[in-house]
């Protein structure tokens, strides 16, 4: 039972960060790759060509209001070169020239942000921490994530790692990277 559940929140999990993040702008349905404790593995193909991604929820945000999903991401685009590449999704439109924050023990990355078509993402500033960030993350038992909204709310989400390091292992096989 905890099996099938599991699979079921994934497949709501595809359905949602496909029209919460337009950088995963998927050509065909993405195909779960496996469901790993707190993270789902998905393939799919873009115009890009393939791209395998791991994402999780947090499990919990604070000021509790209404939001659409929220994702924390890490994406393989073999067609980019591009290896486990973090971003997040806030469920909302950052503040315009806002910073994003993920602190991973006593780590802190800074993110840029972008807003795109009324959803917000932000990635990694320099693209040097992004191996330094998926170390930290393999090892740490939580992420905690902060950024501004546009109306000048600061949200903080706390996603838990348990499972990253086998999702992410499932998505590099997966993309041949």
């Amino acid at each position: 039972m905890i099996g099938l559940s599991r699979c079921f929140s994934a497949g709501l999990m595809v359905a949602a960060v496909l029209t919460a993040a337009p950088a995963i702008a998927a050509d065909s349905p993405p195909t779960l790759l496996g469901a790993f404790n707190d993270w789902s593995a998905f393939q799919s193909t873009t115009g890009d060509g393939k791209v395998c991604y791991t994402l999780s929820q947090p499990k919990s945000s604070t000021p509790k209001k209404a939001r659409d999903p929220i994702y924390f991401l890490i994406s393989d685009w073999p067609g980019r070169k591009a290896r486990a590449e973090p971003q997040i999704v806030p469920g909302y439109q950052y503040k315009d020239g806002s910073k994003v924050t993920a602190q991973v023990g006593a780590a802190k990355f800074e993110f840029f942000t972008r807003n795109d078509g009324g959803a917000g993402s932000a990635w990694v500033t320099e693209q040097g921490d992004e191996p330094r960030l998926i170390d930290a993350l393999k090892r740490s038992p939580l992420v905690i994530v902060t950024g501004m909204s546009q109306r000048g709310t600061t949200t903080h989400d706390t996603y838990t790692l348990k499972g990253i390091a086998a999702a992410l292992d499932k998505i590099h096989a997966a993309c041949g990277m």
